[in-house]
């Protein structure tokens, strides 16, 4: 009798890490469930991202959610507000900065994780990271367990049919170049990623923002030119 493969919800942004994220879930054993949202972000390009990306990568679940966070505000993702930039990732601080979106990735995984129990599914990844990162505390490994904990205390999939639910955040403890580097043996196509606060009209990163920057250094390290910066941006 064969085995079914496990399923695992993956949260898919159209980002690099996420990106990365599904491509190591898949190298698991797990068929992938994407879950990806369109929130009222300023930078919806990236819904379009996650689309390209898991075709790539042969996704046949992908649901795209709609929730539009714009009618709570808080934040230069999700209203008008000006998009923090620096000339160097040096020049980013330790506050939380102006692009965290209040309560974002508890929203996310509360959906994904309703998904997950309709699905069967014991496994939600999400591409988190704790240090090269913006500051946000919904990324940090204190969140993810405290989630865990929550999702095993809250669905019917744990309290009743004891399925052990797991949160995994396989980018947690690794600088952008170590998900880079990861990516690329996995054959993670990062010119189909996106991830600028504040793209121009057609897409093109500002390569000034926080995530630009950061991502821009992660390839720097690694040795190779980032896709989908011009050359005169390049570290």
């Amino acid at each position: 009798m064969t085995t079914p493969t496990p399923i695992a919800v993956v949260l898919l942004s159209g980002g690099l890490d996420s990106a990365t994220t599904l491509a190591i879930a898949q190298s698991r054993g797990f068929e992938v469930a994407a879950l990806s949202f369109r929130y009222g972000q300023r930078h919806a390009i990236e819904v379009d991202a996650a689309r390209k990306i898991a075709e790539s990568r042969h996704v046949t679940r992908h649901i795209v959610l709609d929730i539009d966070l714009r009618q709570f505000g808080g934040s230069a993702l999700t209203a008008n507000l000006p998009v923090p930039k620096h000339d160097s990732v040096d020049q980013i601080g330790a506050e939380i900065p102006l692009t965290y979106v209040p309560a974002r990735n508890t929203v996310f995984l509360a959906l994904a994780l309703a998904w997950a129990e309709t699905l069967s599914s014991s496994d939600i990844f999400l591409g988190v990271n704790a240090l090269d990162y913006s500051g946000y505390p919904d990324c940090r490994p204190e969140f993810v367990a405290a989630f865990e904990q929550l999702a095993n205390l809250a669905t019917k999939a744990a309290v009743q049919d004891g399925r052990r639910l797991q949160i995994h955040a396989p980018l947690i403890n690794w600088t952008k170049a170590q998900i880079i580097r990861q990516g690329l043996e996995l054959g993670v196509d990062y010119a189909l990623t996106t991830s600028c606060y504040d793209p121009d009209d057609v897409g093109q990163p500002c390569g000034r923002c926080d995530s630009c920057l950061l991502r821009l250094r992660g390839f720097a390290e690694v040795g190779i030119p980032d896709p989908l910066i011009r050359p005169a941006q390049q570290l």
